[in-house]
């Protein structure tokens, strides 16, 4: 739990409750403490999945950098408990406590070094592993850590994210069935074999495409 003077800042959100709109203003960034929330962006008028964050990742902090305009949506998955820091309240914040500003550089050299992988795919044009890593995020949001999606949507999300025919996106998903880094049980799809999943997703940086 946050210290007594967090306490000020901490705002809670049901399930389902929207945190921030794509396309709204905001002046205000926010800090998980607790549950899961799903980042999304509307693609041909339909919300399409970009992350799941969690106790420790934060979004909208360019509303204090540029005072851009929410580039994404953001929902609650669970019950969440957030911080929620305008400019001068952050600020203040991390004059009293220098470990926030270390997480929050933290978390963003992650999300550069994930943003930096996802481009190395898109040059090598690596359908797999953009594949592999829109399910590892997907896996990620199941309510309660259930490790199925539906198969159906997440073909059609896959599609439709990185503008890839259906017959491609179905053919790199069956593959990952036939191999056995994925299970299907009707319209339900759950990861096997995790470790294979996140070596396809890392082969960019390996500069191969992971096979065995």
């Amino acid at each position: 739990m946050p210290d007594e003077n967090l306490q000020n800042f901490m705002k809670s959100y049901s399930p389902g409750a929207v945190i921030c709109r794509e396309g709204e203003e905001g002046d205000e960034m926010y800090i998980i403490q607790k549950g899961k929330v799903r980042v999304s962006k509307d693609f041909a008028g339909a919300p399409h999945l970009i992350s799941v964050l969690e106790k420790g990742d934060f979004f909208g902090e360019m509303a204090l950098v540029s005072r851009t305009r929410r580039s994404a949506t953001v929902t609650a998955i669970d019950s969440v408990e957030l911080l929620v820091f305008n400019r001068e309240g952050l600020l203040n914040t991390i004059t009293r406590n220098a470990r926030i500003a270390l997480t929050i550089i933290d978390k963003l050299c992650r999300r550069l070094q994930a943003a930096h992988l996802k481009i190395q795919h898109l040059v090598r044009r690596d359908a797999r592993g953009l594949i592999a890593l829109h399910l590892l995020q997907a896996f990620q949001e199941t309510p309660g850590g259930e490790p199925a999606i539906p198969f159906k949507a997440t073909l059609e999300e896959i599609s439709l994210s990185f503008e890839m025919p259906l017959e491609e996106a179905g053919k790199i998903l069956e593959g990952l069935l036939s191999d056995g880094t994925l299970a299907r049980d009707g319209d339900r799809l759950r990861v096997t074999d995790r470790e294979k999943l996140l070596r396809i997703t890392e082969s960019a940086g390996r500069g191969g495409t992971e096979q065995s």
